[in-house]
């Protein structure tokens, strides 16, 4: 019960209501976010459900995750949105190259490209640099899950049907 308790009070105060902000992935296209009393939305991905995760290009769980998010981004395309935010300094062309170099099929953007969305999420999610940090959201953009470290694929997919119209 104290659980369920904490996560809902984490829901209801993890964002605030109505804040607008643009943030630009790593190839300069923009995403248009509204930070809501109970989460987010992204215009450019309305009606999915949202992994946003925080990660870092050095960092062995998150390295492990990008195979899952691939796969998961490929089979759902019609219900899931991954975005990624690279939080150890890599800038966009740096992120380029890795994307490239992972195969990776999803949105990334560099803590500067994702602007105040970084210190948004960050700073209502109570969020201190552990990496990897995933928020998810379902398909209104109302926060559901938020965890930091590995999640495993499985547990991936299951939040994908959980919160999926």
């Amino acid at each position: 019960m104290k659980k369920l308790l904490a996560l809902i009070f984490l829901t209801v105060s993890l964002f605030g209501a109505d804040h607008k902000m643009v943030a630009s992935d790593m190839n300069g296209n923009k995403l248009h976010i509204t930070g809501t009393k109970s989460g987010f939305t992204i215009d450019e991905h309305k009606g999915k459900v949202i992994f946003l995760e925080f990660f870092g290009h050095m960092c062995p769980p998150c390295m492990a995750s990008i195979p899952h998010y691939n796969k998961l981004t490929k089979k759902y395309k019609d219900k899931l949105a991954m975005v990624a935010i690279e939080a150890q300094g890599f800038s966009d062309s740096q992120l380029k190259s890795f994307a490239k170099e992972k195969g990776i099929n999803y949105t990334l953007m560099s803590a500067d490209g994702a602007g105040e969305f970084y210190q948004y999420v960050s700073g209502r999610a109570g969020w201190r640099g552990a990496i990897p940090f995933l928020v998810v959201t379902d398909t209104e953009g109302n926060v559901k899950f938020v965890k930091p470290g590995y999640v495993d694929e499985s547990e991936l997919e299951t939040l994908i049907q959980k919160f999926s119209k």
